[in-house]
């Protein structure tokens, strides 16, 4: 976990070294490293600091905003929602499981009763 840390402490001017030297070397490898700085947001993250800084703002956001607070409360109620109705419906998933394996095994203990009563 320390080494995970560490990479993700590396300045903007190391991870760019980075990539054009993993192009240089190998460019399936420095593809990789392009698309990790793409997924990971730290480009976008960089993009971000650029703008606040040219704004005169220097607190470095951990969240992602809008900027639009009204749209922000709305988002923040409906992913709650979303996941409210998803537990709901694993729930409801589960029992039906349930049913379905307690209808099996009552039809396996009938027809076992049955072959016994035949026999």
């Amino acid at each position: 976990m320390p080494t995970v840390a560490m990479l993700d402490d590396l300045p903007k001017g190391t991870w760019i070294a980075i990539m054009v030297v993993s192009f240089v070397l190998f460019w399936p490898v420095g593809l990789g490293v392009l698309f990790y700085l793409i997924w990971s947001g730290k480009m976008h993250a960089w993009r971000q600091e650029r703008r606040e800084m040219r704004c005169g703002r220097s607190q470095f956001r951990h969240y992602r905003t809008s900027g639009n607070s009204a749209f922000d409360d709305y988002r923040d109620q409906t992913l709650k929602r979303l996941e409210e109705e998803q537990r709901a419906f694993g729930d409801f998933v589960e029992r039906l499981r349930r049913a379905k394996d307690q209808q099996e095994f009552d039809q396996f203990m009938a027809e076992r009763r049955g072959a016994q009563n035949g026999a």
